[in-house]
């Protein structure tokens, strides 16, 4: 019995050993298979589709008003009352505030005082020119029959002269103490503070009772925006980009205050006024903003995208197909390798598409530019 056992497990122990064997092997494999696409072995595949294709500028900036008007004080003195706060719409030549009115008052009083003694220094010099005219007139006829001497028809005529003059004098004096009294009546309106724009209330800097100086700087005491129905964005804008922007072209932005709303706008004005941040040269873009709902609100940042060119209805590739870079290759050292991968089979796809003349000269265009701009960021 035990000779007969001995022949039949030799191969029992192979055909065990076979199949062990062979389970490592699919092991390996499947370990192999699924390690390859981490290493570049495999492709990632994507549709050519046909849609719109856009370029754009991507920067963020901040909102802020169209017209903001800095509104302060021309006279100094304590603030008697504030008629406005934050937010609120004023129209325009609004009384907002009011200075204490009092000692300005009183200055009108003393100057129309003076105007009123200079008024009467006018009489005075009138008649004292009247008197003297008629005694010049009359020494001139006595002088004429030689009943005088000829030393006082010159005397006569000499203080004639000087009341004529001294009515000139004051009437100059009437001028200076009347321009006097319009100042004085000018300050007085001053301490009534308007509105000099219809708009809104940004910002409100005095509380009653505090002490307002206007010296050579005016306080600014409250800002006013005058329509926040249309608004602007402040982009800041790389020399490399700003020769493709020009005024009229699209923006779309986002707000953090409404990640999910996408706002339209459009480029105002591109200035000339270039500014250098660590040896980086930018040009400030002023993008025009509809805001009639008075959702966007001053001071917010925006996310912008100004669209430079656009295609629709054109045949698309994903952007990562010409991008594709195998693993290993050193773009530096073999900028030609920035091309490869599956960008090297694109002309192929593009004979199995069956183009036209028109959009193969279009897709060669594109994929021509795709590669030199891959090879410049190598080199």
């Amino acid at each position: 019995m035990m000779s007969l056992a001995t022949p039949t497990s030799r191969p029992s122990r192979r055909w065990v050993l076979v199949v062990a064997v062979l389970g490592l092997a699919a092991l390996a494999w499947w370990a192999w298979s699924a390690r390859a696409p981490e290493t570049g072995g495999g492709f990632r595949t994507g549709a050519v589709d046909r849609g719109d294709v856009r370029v754009v500028i991507s920067a963020t900036g901040t909102l802020r008003a169209t017209t903001t008007v800095d509104v302060g004080s021309q006279v100094s003195g304590q603030m008697q009352e504030v008629l406005v706060d934050f937010n609120d719409r004023v129209a325009k030549d609004q009384a907002i505030a009011r200075l204490d009115p009092a000692p300005f008052e009183s200055r009108v009083k003393q100057t129309e005082a003076d105007l009123a003694s200079a008024r009467a220094s006018v009489n005075e010099a009138q008649a004292t020119l009247k008197n003297a005219e008629a005694d010049y007139v009359r020494k001139s006829d006595l002088a004429a029959r030689q009943l005088i001497a000829r030393n006082e028809l010159d005397l006569a005529l000499a203080a004639r002269d000087q009341a004529r003059a001294r009515v000139v004098s004051a009437q100059a004096g009437v001028q200076q103490r009347q321009a006097a009294v319009d100042n004085a009546r000018l300050d007085v309106s001053y301490t009534v503070i308007r509105s000099p724009v219809d708009g809104v209330i940004l910002l409100r800097a005095v509380e009653p009772g505090q002490t307002v100086a206007a010296s050579f700087q005016t306080p600014v005491l409250f800002q006013i925006a005058e329509d926040l129905g249309q608004m602007q964005i402040d982009l800041s804008i790389d020399e490399a980009d700003v020769g493709q922007i020009r005024e009229g072209l699209p923006v779309s932005f986002t707000v953090d205050a409404f990640p999910d709303r996408q706002f339209q706008g459009e480029v105002k004005q591109v200035r000339l006024s270039a500014t250098s941040t660590a040896n980086v040269i930018s040009y400030p873009v002023v993008v025009q903003v509809d805001n009639r709902d008075q959702s966007l609100l001053p001071g917010m940042t925006a996310s912008a995208e100004i669209v430079v060119s656009r295609r629709e209805g054109v045949l698309r590739v994903p952007n990562a197909a010409l991008r594709y870079t195998p693993p290993g290759t050193d773009p530096a050292a073999a900028p030609g390798a920035a091309r490869g991968g599956f960008g090297q089979d694109l002309p192929r796809v593009a004979d199995a598409l069956q183009l036209d003349a028109t959009q193969r000269a279009a897709f060669d265009a594109a994929l021509a530019e795709v590669q030199e701009r891959a090879a410049a960021r190598a080199a």
